[in-house]
């Protein structure tokens, strides 16, 4: 009964301490607080969803080209740019988030321009000063772009050395002079002409002729060896 009595024991031990009354109230009222905070939440997602959209509406009849709405929070900034897009128009937010983000909602037929994009993103309001502003520099831009372009000009190749000294040394100044000269192209075989080309002897005779020459260079060589003997001797 003593060990039974002691695993009884350890286990009472174990089980957590049951709440209090006065703990399961504050458990209650935070419960019931973080509902009605949800609620409040939704509350005024909805609210400002309504104020968005009637803002859209009362936008699309009448002449203006844009809206911009003050710098909000992510959440906020997208239900904006899903109103404009219900709507079909364009939206674009602009400056750096958490601090001085906003948005901007466009007709779609008038779209804006790069230059009032730039102005905007460069945190600059868009106006008609800043218009003039932008489109003065936009042009200055082409006109040195062009003007850069006029003054390219196309370099002209011009050879290391004259290809005609480089022969100077073996042929002479006259020589050299006359193979850099234009040579009349033949039509058929280039600058050589036909005839300088095809061998007209038959082949007996080329083997004839090798044979010849072979006789001569032995008699030379032969006649050599011989004068050599002499003058040893």
């Amino acid at each position: 009964m003593d060990f039974l009595s002691s695993i009884m024991d350890s286990m009472d031990k174990d089980k957590k301490p049951e709440a209090t009354e006065t703990q399961k109230i504050a458990i209650k009222k935070q419960k019931e607080l973080a509902e009605k905070m949800k609620r409040k939440e939704k509350e005024e997602i909805i609210r400002f969803r309504k104020y968005v959209e009637d803002r859209v509406n009362r936008f699309a009849k009448d002449q203006r080209h844009f809206i911009e709405f003050q710098p909000l929070e992510r959440l906020h900034r997208t239900i904006i740019h899903e109103v404009a897009d219900i709507a079909g128009m364009m939206g674009f937010s602009f400056g750096v988030d958490g601090m001085d983000r906003y948005t901007v909602i466009y007709k779609k037929e008038f779209s804006p321009t790069e230059d009032e994009l730039a102005a905007r993103r460069n945190g600059e309001a868009w106006n008609e000063e800043t218009a003039k502003k932008y489109a003065q520099e936009r042009k200055l831009r082409k006109q040195c772009d062009s003007q850069e372009v006029s003054n390219k000009t196309v370099e002209k190749i011009v050879p290391s050395s004259n290809y005609k000294d480089k022969y100077v040394h073996l042929i002479g100044q006259e020589s050299a002079l006359e193979a850099a000269r234009k040579t009349q192209t033949n039509e058929k075989y280039g600058f050589v002409p036909t005839k300088n080309k095809k061998d007209t002897r038959s082949i007996e005779q080329t083997m004839a002729d090798i044979q010849a020459k072979k006789r001569i260079k032995l008699e030379l060589e032969q006649q050599n060896a011989a004068t050599n003997e002499t003058t040893e001797s």
